[in-house]
């Protein structure tokens, strides 16, 4: 094959990418860009809820048993264990906590500038899935570094997406919906991490390392599935470009972030002390008497409360059926909790804790 005919293929492929890149920023591609004027909940959501319950097993169900595998499980390239210790391990642990974000900004970017949520969210799934991969076949300190920066690069890059991903579904007519749709979304999210919290470490117990993080990169598996699966039924919100992102951040965005400063002090607080859960928390549970109900439950295990005690309170707050919950007694009196403006086409702006 000639330079020039590799050349005319090359251009014929950026020719290619660039008009549909541009398509996908005018609109003028096949996927609707602003969602339909009606009262009913809009058909992309179920595809993303349930892509949402099988992510967060598999992210969950990874991290749950990560601190056992690295202490109890891990080899080294001759198959001789090389097991990590106390400190060491709870440095892996969060250093990987640390990275998945941070992610998120980079994931924010490439969603608002270039290529817009589903595509950001797509891509990085795949990214996601191919950690899992590495962990699950690969049980040394090099399969453990690149398993652990592959899930936290794809799943920090979808983080900032998802939750913004289901708002930009809703247009005025059926937005009294977003409370209904985010308390399943979140209860979606629980039932995932309640589900892998207690099913890994079972995996991981009885039948090693392969399987245990093998399930979780399934799951991831589906989730991208299902998230391509709807591609035709959701809204595809455009890239709004650099320029936009810039001119936001200059009008208002550095002051709302000096505004809300105080509060991710006390947040970051927070999040230091609860991600010890998975892992100070279980190296504490490993030595504590563990039974219960008449279980003897692993120490890893311990992190299911969490998620059930949420699946709980999701009803008790938001109401089932007849039932108005904790939200729908206060409304009756005249109490009215005010939910985050929906801000169009900007991740950033709806950035989930989660």
């Amino acid at each position: 094959m000639s330079r020039r005919t590799l050349r005319s293929d090359r251009g014929c492929l950026y020719n290619t990418f660039t008009q549909f890149d541009a398509a996908e920023r005018s609109g003028s591609s096949r996927y609707r860009t602003s969602p339909e004027e009606t009262t009913e909940m809009p058909p992309g959501v179920a595809y993303i809820v349930c892509n949402e319950a099988a992510e967060r097993f598999s992210f969950y169900g990874m991290k749950t048993i990560l601190i056992v595998f690295m202490q109890k499980y891990m080899r080294d390239a001759a198959g001789k264990p090389d097991h990590l210790d106390d400190e060491e391990a709870r440095s892996w642990y969060h250093i990987f906590s640390m990275a998945v974000y941070v992610t998120p900004l980079l994931g924010a970017f490439l969603s608002d500038v270039v290529l817009g949520k589903y595509r950001t969210i797509f891509y990085f799934s795949i990214v996601y899935c191919f950690g899992h991969l590495a962990l699950g076949l690969n049980d040394t300190r090099v399969g453990l570094a690149t398993g652990l920066a592959l899930i936290a690069l794809g799943a920090g890059g979808i983080k900032p997406c998802v939750s913004a991903n289901v708002g930009d579904q809703f247009g005025v007519a059926n937005q009294h919906l977003l409370t209904k749709v985010f308390g399943a979304f979140y209860f979606a999210i629980n039932l995932g991490a309640f589900a892998s919290s207690l099913v890994t470490p079972l995996l991981l117990d009885e039948y090693g390392p392969h399987p245990a993080f093998g399930l979780p990169g399934v799951l991831m598996g589906i989730a991208t599935v299902a998230f391509w699966a709807g591609r035709d039924t959701y809204v595809h919100v455009p890239p709004t470009g650099l320029p936009r992102v810039l001119e936001v951040l200059r009008e208002d965005g550095f002051a709302a972030l000096g505004r809300l400063s105080a509060i991710y002090l006390f947040v970051a607080v927070f999040w230091s002390l609860y991600d010890q859960s998975g892992s100070a928390w279980v190296q504490q549970a490993e030595r504590m008497d563990r039974h219960f109900l008449g279980v003897e439950w692993l120490a890893s295990q311990v992190q299911a409360v969490n998620a059930l005690l949420i699946l709980l309170y999701i009803p008790l707050f938001s109401g089932y059926r007849s039932f108005p919950g904790i939200y729908g007694g206060l409304a009756a009196c005249g109490v009215r909790p005010h939910a985050t403006r929906h801000t169009p086409h900007t991740t950033c702006a709806r950035w989930p804790l989660t």
